[in-house]
């Protein structure tokens, strides 16, 4: 038996706790939501699941950032500069 700890999708913790050549036994170790034949399944703490060893990591991965983009921060700037323009031109 193994006493590894793994990130289930790289964002729950879960324990190994076997090993075989396809397929890994994990025992969760946290609530968390997972979708099984396109149903969403709650999985609770404690529960053993079966799981390829594609979706363990050995680290916690958090979502990456959402850039804004180029475009969205130029048209900001531009309507900024035009209601600091109005705002002059009404208090004079």
């Amino acid at each position: 038996m193994s006493e590894s700890f793994c990130y289930y999708r790289g964002l729950y913790q879960v324990k190994v706790v076997t090993k075989s050549e396809g397929y890994w036994i994990v025992e969760a170790q946290e609530n968390f939501e997972d979708f099984i034949d396109g149903e969403k399944v709650i999985v609770k703490a404690g529960e053993t699941r079966i799981v390829t060893p594609d979706d363990l990591q050995d680290r916690k991965n958090l979502p990456p950032r959402v850039p804004e983009h180029a475009y969205e921060l130029k048209m900001e700037k531009k309507v900024k500069k035009m209601v600091e323009e109005y705002d002059s031109k009404a208090d004079s």
